[in-house]
């Protein structure tokens, strides 16, 4: 059993996660080497739900402030966290792992509709589940979905994968000497500006205490640190 007290993690990834080294799209063997380590986090005794963005296939926002429709830019955009949700699924099941896609958007040839209920048993019975579909409205991001989703499973955090080591007080790529963030409060991530998620998933998470853990992805074996309650990148909240 993990050392952290996690019983129920809801895990963030963004879309761009999926592409590996590619710059669009999905890349098989970045998505494998994820579920492998969703895996073995999941052998940790740890219920796991799943929220990816869809930034590596479309991103609604860009493309509305080109002339498009943002509705109809940001309902494509859901439609692109499916095409992940599938693929994650996918490169999971292939390691034996129990898994259901649940859709905020009714697609249901391919996923469940998203029912809070269902979800739960799902996760009780050691399946990793996937929320897709962001929360079936636009304007609304996938760190929003994922924060709602967190709280509607009850979860004791929300896991928010990124490229970097946690929060800086600048992009620690563009600034050598950007200050590293152990711990943070919601209230200073808002009034900072520091984008680590949008304005209203930060706002949902302070309302309703839930604590966020913004960590590198791209570090192999991370996601079972973090779970496992190894120091592992920047607390928010909590």
């Amino acid at each position: 059993m993990n050392g952290s007290g996690y019983k129920r993690v809801l895990l963030k990834m963004s879309g761009e996660a999926m592409m590996g080294k590619r710059s669009f799209g999905v890349d098989p063997d970045m998505v494998g080497a994820i579920a492998a380590e969703i895996k073995e986090a999941l052998e940790l005794g740890v219920q796991i739900g799943v929220v990816i963005g869809g930034g590596n296939i479309f991103r609604g926002v860009e493309v509305s402030a080109k002339g498009m429709d943002r509705t109809t830019g940001d309902y494509m955009g859901m439609l692109a966290t499916m095409i992940n949700s599938l693929a994650l699924q996918s490169a999971l099941e292939k390691l034996g792992v129990a898994t259901r896609v649940q859709s905020a958007i009714e697609i249901k040839e391919v996923a469940e509709a998203y029912i809070q209920r269902r979800a739960v048993r799902h996760l009780e019975k050691g399946r990793v589940v996937i929320f897709g579909g962001g929360t079936g409205n636009p304007y609304f991001t996938t760190d929003t979905a994922a924060a709602l989703r967190a709280l509607e499973i009850k979860a004791d955090v929300l896991m928010k994968a990124t490229k970097v080591d946690g929060i800086y007080d600048r992009d620690p790529v563009v600034s050598k000497d950007a200050v590293f963030f152990e711990r943070i409060s919601f209230t200073d991530v808002l009034t900072k500006n520091l984008r680590v998620m949008d304005a209203t998933a930060v706002s949902l998470c302070r309302e309703n205490n839930l604590t966020v853990l913004v960590f590198n992805l791209l570090q192999k074996g991370n996601i079972k640190r973090a779970i496992s309650g190894e120091r592992v990148g920047t607390i928010v909240g909590g």
